[in-house]
């Protein structure tokens, strides 16, 4: 199962990378847009092996519960990955200014808690995800998918309470 998470993972980003590359290379916006429809496509693809393995009958693992989560995750920050890679692209590539600023105080913060609510939706993806695949796939053997779950509530915990601390303690601009 390893082996199709980090091909999804590869094949997600050779089309973020082809589609900014025919975007500002080529010239071609249509084309760009097809090839950045493909990542949703790339994903239902990963769910789908995760669910198709389960059902054959093997045991739920770690990789099964990652999937998930890749999906869950792919699907809340898909826009600002490819929104990061974009910039990324466009500094490197094409020379051009970064167009992302350094954020501090209070910005800093409630960008942070934005980040934190897209972490709270893909965790809502994945956590639905999780208990369709445990209810359908209907086995014993899926104690990993719900301990992976367990962690990534934990996480997500943590998470929140970094994210909040940047509004308790603001992040102040170096002095000069």
């Amino acid at each position: 199962m390893i082996k199709w998470i980090i091909a999804a993972e590869i094949l997600f980003w050779i089309a973020i990378f082809a589609g900014l590359f025919t975007r500002y290379v080529l010239h071609q916006k249509r084309l760009s847009l097809l090839l950045f429809l493909l990542t949703p496509l790339i994903d239902l693809a990963l769910i789908a092996l995760t669910v198709v393995d389960l059902q054959s009958g093997s045991a739920a693992t770690i990789a099964h519960g990652i999937s998930v989560i890749y999906i869950g995750v792919s699907i809340a920050y898909g826009k600002t990955m490819i929104a990061w890679a974009d910039n990324i692209f466009q500094t490197y590539f094409l020379k051009k200014e970064p167009a992302k600023k350094k954020l501090y105080g209070v910005e800093k913060g409630l960008y942070e808690l934005k980040m934190w609510g897209r972490h709270v939706f893909a965790y809502a993806i994945g956590s639905v995800l999780f208990w369709l695949i445990i209810t359908f796939v209907n086995s014993n053997s899926t104690e990993a998918l719900f301990n992976v779950w367990r962690i990534w509530s934990i996480a997500l915990l943590i998470d929140g309470g970094i994210s909040l601390s940047y509004l308790v303690f603001p992040k102040r601009a170096a002095s000069k």
